[in-house]
């Protein structure tokens, strides 16, 4: 819902609740609850409270019905940047507002280097192409040579050489000049993809059935694919488990079994698929293979929600892994496939 109308009660999520009723209580009001939330609680609802956009007065009353006579008058909300901001600095200190702001403006990090850093390749290279090659060989210069390198592989071949050209020609560059570059970067870029850009809401919902035990997760997948079959199909696509492991390659699934809990190991084999309970066993000494057997024939029965925990927590390894760069989760399209 983030960004449209809340136009119904009955479709607002805690968070969006938890943002009206600050908005609605005030900078002073709000001030002494503010102050009791940690840097993650605020940064998740001031992101929320941005992107509330208009909440009638109806629904404002329907949330607060002890306070009906206060709150009624005041006619509906807007949730915008502004309003957040002007609402934080009354709890808050400047450097705190200002860095709480500059995430939700723009992708996280703690300049606008690891910014940029965190910005898809195809978005950064779809805006440079359209600067000055000279403005983008500083720029590139900046962030970190990878990622440089994903986004000069997706602009025009010859556009790219003089970028590059420019790199090789480039003297150390004047403070002022690389502020000039970072003030344009700020206001144009960042803040134009702050507005536009906007979390799949499936991929959202994805993430969150893939923090569910399975029997909750197979409920509400049930359930959706009797409402909106084509929303269901697209969440399940999207969704990453364990037995998706398999999409990893066997360096990858080596560097996984160094980094994971072997009692966690166990237990997600116990009650993992053939396939990658066949990789993982494939990629182990036969020594420590068959050691890994006879404990899982030991240990007899165990509760799925064991089964449950045990695997997210690999997932989430293997997750972090990829974030690194350290393992590759291939999509397994043909794109992906390997010739050897």
């Amino acid at each position: 819902m983030a960004g449209g109308n809340r136009e119904d009660f009955r479709g607002l999520s805690g968070m969006d609740k938890a943002s009206i009723f600050l908005l609605a209580l005030g900078e002073e009001a709000s001030a002494p609850v503010i102050e009791q939330f940690d840097d993650e609680e605020l940064r998740e609802i001031t992101q929320n409270m941005s992107a509330l956009g208009n909440v009638p007065s109806s629904v404002v009353e329907r949330l607060f019905l002890d306070f009906v006579d206060n709150i009624s008058n005041s006619g509906s909300l807007v949730g915008t940047h502004d309003a957040t901001e002007k609402l934080l600095k009354g709890a808050l200190s400047n450097d705190r507002v200002n860095a709480l702001m500059d995430d939700i403006r723009g992708p996280a990090g703690r300049n606008m280097w690891d910014k940029l850093g965190n910005v898809h390749e195809a978005v950064l290279a779809n805006y440079l192409k359209n600067e000055y090659p000279q403005t983008v060989a500083v720029i590139l210069s900046k962030i970190k040579a990878d990622h440089a390198a994903k986004v000069i592989a997706l602009m025009p071949e010859n556009y790219a050489m003089e970028v590059v050209m420019r790199m090789l020609r480039m003297e150390p560059v004047q403070k002022e000049i690389l502020d000039n570059v970072e003030r344009t970067l700020r206001t144009e870029f960042m803040a134009n993809l702050a507005n536009t850009r906007r979390r799949d809401n499936h991929e959202l919902i994805a993430e969150i059935f893939n923090n569910l035990d399975r029997n909750t997760e197979s409920r509400f997948l049930a359930a959706l694919e009797e409402r909106n079959r084509e929303s269901a199909e697209k969440i399940k696509s999207l969704m990453f488990t364990f037995d998706d492991l398999v999409r990893v390659d066997n360096a990858g699934i080596q560097i996984i079994l160094r980094n994971v809990p072997k009692d966690k190991l166990l237990i997600s084999l116990k009650g993992g698929g053939e396939d990658i309970v066949k990789l993982f066993f494939n990629n182990m000494s036969e020594r420590a293979g068959k050691m890994m057997k006879d404990d899982m024939e030991a240990m007899g029965p165990i509760r799925i929600r064991d089964v449950d925990e045990a695997q997210n927590e690999i997932v989430n390894q293997a997750k972090a892994l990829a974030d690194s760069g350290e393992i590759t989760i291939s999509s397994g399209t043909d794109e992906d496939e390997m010739i050897g």
